[in-house]
């Protein structure tokens, strides 16, 4: 963590709706002038797509379990980790992006599958926004968990997780049904013991609950409207959070827990302004308080 250049990462799992969190801190950034670096996780996978494919076939046909983006082992968890703690001490770092579609490949000439050229971040940035799976993963060899210094995790329950990466990855990305079951029994292993542990290392998580039927997610033909969702917002340290002037502001609203407010998901967007803004102001207020000390 560092007071000087600060970083804020959203974790969540392949379908979870880091996305769209995502998009509403771009909303914020642009809003407030804030001068954001971005990192996408893809970045710090450790294989291209035709590599993923020949060490998962290898490992199958030896009868083990082949590797899923989920784990240690085709991520790149120290060069996240180095990214991270190099961003806090001097506010410079470098990415890439993992190219995942036609128009991706033409922006920056590299195959579909494959990695653009590693570049340095912008000079000028007040803070870094990491959105992808890792985070919050803390290991026997990194603790990238502890180099954020504010941590948002995106959960949705199991069901509506998987019918969001269902419809994603067959409606946008052309996997087939079949393909997506595959990677999501293949990936549960990494999915125990990588993915869900950061969710308690996180400052606040959101998650949706669906209010309609998901019961069968491989046979669903949409996902849950926001109105068919609630959004359980779960803050690890309830200090300092004021909960009545926050159910004052989001319609419908209600506590479950001392630490634990659970609205419409109709409000979810509302609720990511007026929750976070304050803490990425702090944030920069005292980062712009150190730099000029």
């Amino acid at each position: 963590m560092s007071v000087r250049h600060p970083v804020i990462a959203v974790t969540g799992s392949s379908g979870a709706g880091t996305s769209t969190i995502s998009r509403t801190f771009g909303h914020i950034f642009r809003r407030e002038g804030i001068r954001a670096a971005r990192v996408e996780g893809d970045a710090f996978h450790r294989y291209t797509r035709s590599e993923m494919r020949s060490l998962i076939l290898a490992a199958e046909a030896r009868g083990e379990r082949g590797p899923s983006h989920f784990g240690p082992e085709a991520n790149l968890f120290p060069e996240l980790e180095a990214l991270f703690a190099g961003y806090g001490e001097t506010g410079q770092g470098r990415t890439r992006h993992y190219i995942h579609d036609e128009e991706t490949a033409q922006t920056f000439a590299s195959p579909v599958g494959s990695f653009s050229p590693w570049q340095p971040l912008p000079e000028d940035s007040e803070l870094l926004f990491y959105e992808g799976l890792h985070g919050g993963v803390v290991t026997d060899e990194v603790d990238i968990a502890g180099k954020a210094d504010l941590l948002i995790g995106v959960v949705p329950t199991i069901n509506l997780e998987w019918i969001q990466k269902l419809m994603r990855d067959t409606q946008e990305r052309g996997h087939t049904l079949e393909a997506v079951q595959t990677t999501i029994l293949r990936r549960m292993h990494d999915y125990v013991h990588t993915i869900v542990p950061q969710f308690s290392r996180t400052h606040i998580n959101f998650q949706r609950v669906p209010i309609v039927d998901t019961s069968n997610p491989f046979a669903a033909k949409d996902i849950p409207l926001p109105n068919e969702t609630l959004v359980v917002i779960s803050f690890r340290n309830p200090a300092g959070v004021n909960f009545p002037e926050l159910l004052t502001l989001l319609h419908g609203a209600w506590m479950t827990r001392p630490n634990t407010i659970v609205l419409p998901g109709s409000q979810i967007e509302l609720a990511l302004q007026v929750i976070l803004l304050p803490r990425i102001k702090a944030l920069l207020e005292n980062s712009r308080i150190a730099r000029s000390a």
